[in-house]
This record gives C-alpha cells, sequence and structure tokens, in this order.
C-alpha cells in the first residue's frame, strides 16, 4: 500500500458518508442507474447487494487487497475505498458519488443533515484487544486505576472522544478505538484472530449552511483528516498499538 499509514496497520480505508433527513428513493429504476452510473466509472463494480432495512449495494471483490464499495441505506448514502494505492484513488470515487447524488438520487441541500470522512484503520491481533489498548494508551493514566484491582484484566477498554473543530461546533473531530475481545476468550485464554480498529471521523453537520454536499467539502473534509492522522493519530494511538502487538508478536 503506498499510502504511508499502511506501515501502521494491515487494512486501511477511506469512507464517505452522506445523512439525510427524509428517506432517498429505493425504486428499482432509480437505484440501479444510480448503481450503472457508479459502475460507468469504476467498472470492477459488479457485485450487486440487497442488504436488510433497505440497504442496496454494488461492490468490487473483497477478496482482493484494495476495493471500493458503494451503498444506499434509507437515509444514509455510503462508499468507501479499502486500502487505496493514494488517497487521491480514494477520493475519486467519493467526487463521483457526491457529484451524481443530486441527479441520480434527488438529494437536495435542504435536507442534508451531515457529512463524514472517516479514516479507518485495522490492526490485526490475536489476543487481548482491550489489554493491549489500555497498555498502549492509558496504562499511567488516573483513568486506568481499576487494572490494579483484583485481576485487573482489562474487558471492555474502547477509548471514543469528540472535539469541535469550528467556533459553531457544526465541524467535528472523532477518534474511536473499537476492540473484539469476549469476556470468554480472556476467561479462557482461547483468542480467536481479529482486527483492532481505530477510526478517525470527521462531520461536518450542516445546520445553516446553504451549499450542496460538494465534492469540494468533501476535499476540505479529506485533508482535515489527512493533516489529523499524520500529526495526531499516527504518533500517539496508531504506533502505540503497532508497537505493542509487535511485541507480543
Amino acid at each position: 500500500m503506498a499510502t504511508p499509514y499502511g506501515t501502521f496497520c494491515d487494512d486501511f480505508y477511506v469512507n464517505l458518508r452522506l445523512g439525510t433527513q427524509m428517506r432517498l428513493p429505493n425504486t428499482r429504476e432509480t437505484l440501479l442507474h444510480f448503481f450503472e452510473q457508479a459502475q460507468k466509472a469504476f467498472p470492477g463494480m459488479t457485485r450487486f447487494r440487497r442488504g436488510g432495512e433497505g440497504e442496496f449495494s454494488i461492490e468490487e471483490d473483497r477478496s482482493t487487497p484494495t476495493y471500493r464499495w458503494l451503498s444506499v441505506e434509507p437515509t444514509r448514502l455510503s462508499a468507501g475505498h479499502v486500502n487505496p494505492e493514494e488517497l487521491e484513488d480514494a477520493a475519486g470515487l467519493h467526487r463521483m458519488v457526491l457529484e451524481q447524488a443530486p441527479y441520480g438520487l434527488g438529494i437536495s441541500p435542504v435536507e442534508i443533515d451531515y457529512m463524514d470522512v472517516l479514516f479507518g484503520f485495522d490492526l490485526e491481533f490475536t489476543g487481548n484487544h482491550d489489554e493491549v489498548v489500555a497498555n498502549a494508551l492509558l496504562s499511567d493514566a488516573p483513568i486506568a486505576c481499576l487494572f490494579d484491582a483484583g485481576a485487573g484484566k482489562p474487558l471492555d477498554f474502547q477509548p471514543k472522544t469528540t472535539v469541535a473543530l469550528s467556533e459553531d461546533c457544526r465541524l467535528q473531530a472523532r477518534l474511536e478505538v473499537v476492540t473484539r475481545t469476549g469476556s470468554y476468550e480472556v476467561r479462557t485464554g482461547d483468542f480467536d484472530e481479529d482486527v483492532i480498529s481505530v477510526y478517525l471521523v470527521i462531520r461536518q453537520y450542516w445546520g445553516n449552511r446553504r451549499e450542496g454536499a460538494t465534492p469540494q467539502l468533501f476535499d476540505e473534509l479529506l485533508n482535515k483528516a489527512d493533516e489529523l492522522a499524520s500529526d495526531r493519530i499516527v504518533p500517539q494511538v496508531l504506533q502505540p498499538i503497532n508497537a505493542l502487538i509487535s511485541s507480543k508478536s
């Protein structure tokens, strides 16, 4: 993977999410036309799926190291690119989706609730995910005081925080670490191989914004995510977790 983030995780992905306050159209003709437009731009997107709760998606082959996907849910339009060679590769998919959404799905600026740009980092580890995250990020912090009580084994340690990036609080950044270890695994010592996920989400709430969900706004959020990931998330979150995983391998 050519992006600099591949050094610190097993999989890196860039997702776009556009939330609406009204239900998106789900007629056969509308959805198929929208997905056909995506397929023209990215011919590898050939796998059409119907999920639960009114979700429809089209995607490339997930068995390959890098792939794209696009989904339409009742009140959300989402797309993602897993392991892009460059950030610009992922941006190409998301810009196309935003350009087509007003015409293909009739999305109006009036109904838009938010736009997300998500950077996801997956780190494979067979063992106690919560213990790794706790020791890597907060072992000496006051919030870890219960580690010395009894057995002191972390069972659910998934830090999450959100900060405002603008005076009106409509531009926000959220950092979340997701672990996937259960108490049964900790009790028995029989751990499944799974991933620790680190999510950085830059969200723009619409509020009084009059503009549409433009590719230009997406670029602004992408650049902010790239800046925070490079300057803060990699050195202060990903590197410590990755180093501790490596020490246990």
